[in-house]
């Protein structure tokens, strides 16, 4: 006597996706100059003082120095399209920039 036995599928339900929104914050962006060998410090502190909001003559000192003996510093951190505007005026006074990199 055999006994034929059959496979049935059960289908299988997907747990329905939840309704719940998720806000997701938009990346930073870092403006960073680089170290070069025509920039003198005085004109990168004073692009630096011009151009970024805030930027005290300490601060622009201090980053200054970071980019000449590190060899580039972060000298703002923010939303994409205020980095771009940052970044392009920097460039456009002669300070060697990295590209835009999203933290």
């Amino acid at each position: 006597m055999s006994t034929t036995v059959l496979a049935t599928a059960t289908p299988t339900l997907n747990p329905s996706k939840s309704s719940e929104v998720v806000r997701k914050p938009y990346p930073n962006y870092k403006v960073i100059v680089l170290n070069d060998d025509f920039n003198t410090f005085k004109h990168v502190a004073e692009s630096l003082m011009k151009y970024i909001p805030g930027m005290t003559e300490e601060e622009a000192w201090n980053l200054t120095n970071q980019v000449h003996y590190n060899g580039l510093a972060i000298v703002w951190e923010g939303p994409l399209e205020q980095a771009e505007l940052y970044h392009q005026q920097l460039k456009r006074e002669g300070l060697t920039m990295a590209p835009l990199e999203a933290t």
